[in-house]
């Protein structure tokens, strides 16, 4: 697999050249940018299957890079040292990162993801998924992972999740419950910035579905498909706060 760095950093461009060369024998670095015009550039002339991409860089990011490139027909890895508000926006899109400095095993285990992935027909649409999610706050989508693939659904769709062992099983408005391969832990963190609320060991919901409280030592939620859902006692008043609100 042919690839491309972009990083202002001289240092970090060499350094990952150097991983990629003697860790990753399968992807030859052709071209290097230190800027979004610059990254552009390469992309353009040597049309690679990865791009590891810094996020912050001087007189725009990664994600601007990404906007301006003239079709995806790369897989991105970013790179990265800042920026929660960019981890978030890479976990809900199942995008792949590194962070800085870079750990080797990560590095070897992104690049062998891409490699599988590729095999498939729908494996760019990761930075398709987090593009759309940068440009819009009302319709943000979330891809996730299902053992025959992956589904990508909108968020405001989401009732509530449910923990089923290292498994999540997610319930919408509309449509059938999915099975999808990542923990309630994980996605609890995912979705935090977008209300879900975190009510039980078990559960982790959308509160704009919420249409019944029924007192107890928790209590008890109902959604909008009637499903009842435990509260538990150390969460009741981080629930009952939120409502107020």
């Amino acid at each position: 697999m042919k690839a491309i760095i972009v990083d202002d950093e001289k240092d970090s461009r060499d350094i990952l050249a150097n991983y990629l060369k003697k860790y990753c024998p399968d992807v030859t670095v052709c071209g290097f940018g230190e800027s979004v015009a610059t990254g552009l550039e390469a992309i353009r002339q040597h049309q690679p299957d990865i791009v590891f991409l810094d996020i912050e860089m001087p007189y725009g990011n990664g994600f601007d890079l990404l906007d301006k490139a003239d079709d995806h027909t790369f897989e991105t890895i970013f790179v990265t040292a800042f920026g929660n508000y960019a981890i978030q926006a890479l976990n809900q899109s199942a995008a792949y990162y590194l962070l800085k400095p870079i750990d080797i095993d990560e590095l070897i285990k992104a690049v062998e993801k891409i490699k599988h992935e590729r095999r498939g027909e729908n494996y760019l649409q990761h930075s398709r998924v987090l593009l759309d999610n940068i440009k819009s706050t009302s319709q943000q989508k979330i891809m996730l992972p299902t053992m025959e693939g992956f589904e990508i659904v909108s968020i405001n769709t989401i009732l509530y999740c449910e923990a089923v062992d290292n498994f999540t099983r997610f319930y919408f408005e509309i449509g059938q419950p999915l099975l999808i391969c990542r923990t309630l832990k994980y996605f609890e963190e995912v979705l935090k910035d977008h209300g879900f609320l975190r009510i039980h060991r078990s559960y982790l919901i959308n509160p704009n579905f919420v249409i019944r409280y029924s007192k107890g030592k928790g209590g008890y939620v109902t959604m909008k498909n009637e499903q009842e859902l435990e509260v538990s006692p150390n969460k009741k008043k981080e629930f009952l706060d939120l409502f107020e609100r």
